[in-house]
């Protein structure tokens, strides 16, 4: 019986937690497309408070919103004029204290990770750590730069190692080249491999492993 029930549950379980991070995310969204239209109802004549009260209640409407709102600002920065009115933005922002240190460094982050020419997680890696003997999983984010590379004479990676399972946070490494074993799987298989603390193994890959690539 207790085979059964196992079976069972890993049947269920993987299919029972997508549909509450799923159903998590779209109450979030819907739950701040609920304020904003609670703001625009105040600024809008009665009787268009009816067609507000309205759209509060079609279920998934705020990611709608959401999506076409990322695709239209997506449009606008691809442009000229958009681009020219960001800068503008951008200026400003910097121009205020304390907010334009959070949005500078949020934003460098979201550029390296989100940037088609990025250099995010290129590929996966083997490194010991925290000590000699301990290995663990860790993503080349490149080469380190500015002061730092003054002092490393010898050739050296940047790397990021995730924490299990949430791989969001994790510690940032320069180590030398020489220490580093890369590995044949890709960034997606090692990152559900740290996810899964390690019981979700990728497949065997059929191509050689060497050095990390520049």
């Amino acid at each position: 019986m207790r085979k059964y029930i196992v079976a069972g549950l890993l049947v269920w379980l993987p299919l029972a937690v997508t549909i509450w991070l799923l159903t998590t995310v779209l109450g979030i969204v819907d739950g701040l497309f609920g304020w904003v239209l609670s703001g625009t109802q105040a600024l809008l004549p009665e009787g268009a408070h009816g067609f507000v009260e309205m759209l509060r209640h079609v279920p998934g409407l705020g990611l709608v919103v959401v999506v076409v709102a990322l695709l239209l600002t997506g449009i606008f920065a691809a442009n000229f004029v958009g681009q020219w009115w960001l800068r503008q933005g951008s200026r400003v922002v910097h121009r205020i204290p304390i907010v334009k240190s959070i949005y500078s460094s949020v934003k460098q982050v979201s550029d390296t990770l989100f940037s088609s020419s990025g250099n995010a997680f290129r590929e996966a890696v083997l490194v010991q750590y925290p000590r000699q003997g301990s290995w663990t999983i860790a993503f080349v984010t490149g080469k380190p730069g500015g002061e730092a590379a003054e002092h490393l004479h010898a050739d050296y990676l940047s790397l990021y190692v995730p924490t299990t399972p949430n791989p969001t946070s994790g510690f940032f490494l320069m180590v030398p080249r020489s220490d580093v074993i890369e590995l044949r799987m890709s960034v997606d298989e090692a990152l559900k491999y740290i996810i899964s603390m390690g019981v979700v193994a990728p497949p065997a890959s059929a191509l050689p492993a060497g050095a990390a690539r520049n």
